[in-house]
């Protein structure tokens, strides 16, 4: 890995961290992290990208303050919201997996398959909110979970998406190498 490659990750955690402070609080807290999580895979590649969402949760592992609410530790993790964290892992490899079908699509079938990405990752932290509610006492089933904590979100979580999406086109195009993510 080049000097240069270790920076744009280390940059790509630090937008996450500073994207999952800007927070409006509810059940599970509205941030940009979906919107930070998807640049740094567009921008970075999916490996790359992948990298500096797993550095980002190790920061916050860790204990530094980097999650929503300005919250870090392993107990943050552990928490009902902890699997929507960890689900950014497995929308990383999800993009990693189809990266190079995306590089060939246009807008909206692209659109379409990054948002199919959001899949694991809201699949993820709903069972483990739903299991941590379970060990809390509240029982709460899968479907209100999924209606509690997913479906409030998920027009946002595809404007955020979008936005990405166009921000990143543009940064690209103005990045030397190829165009398909940072110094590849």
């Amino acid at each position: 890995m080049t000097t240069r490659s270790a920076a744009y990750i280390a940059m790509m955690a630090v937008i996450l961290c500073v994207c999952s402070w800007i927070t409006v609080p509810f059940t599970v807290p509205f941030t940009m992290q979906t919107f930070a999580v998807y640049c740094a895979l567009l921008l970075l590649g999916g490996k790359r990208g992948l990298m500096a969402i797993g550095l980002y949760i190790l920061l916050g592992l860790v204990g530094l303050p980097v999650f929503s609410g300005f919250r870090g530790g392993p107990g943050h993790l552990l928490g009902p919201t902890g699997g929507y964290i960890l689900g950014f892992l497995f929308t990383g490899l999800g993009y990693l997996l189809m990266e190079t079908k995306l590089q060939s699509l246009h807008f909206l079938p692209r659109i379409l398959l990054l948002a199919l990405d959001l899949v694991p990752c809201y699949l993820a932290g709903t069972l483990w909110f739903t299991a941590v509610s379970s060990l809390n006492g509240s029982h709460t089933g899968f479907f209100a979970a999924l209606s509690l904590c997913v479906l409030p979100y998920l027009p946002l979580d595809l404007l955020k998406l979008v936005l990405a999406e166009r921000i990143c086109a543009r940064v690209r195009r103005h990045l030397p190498g190829e165009q398909g993510a940072i110094d590849k």
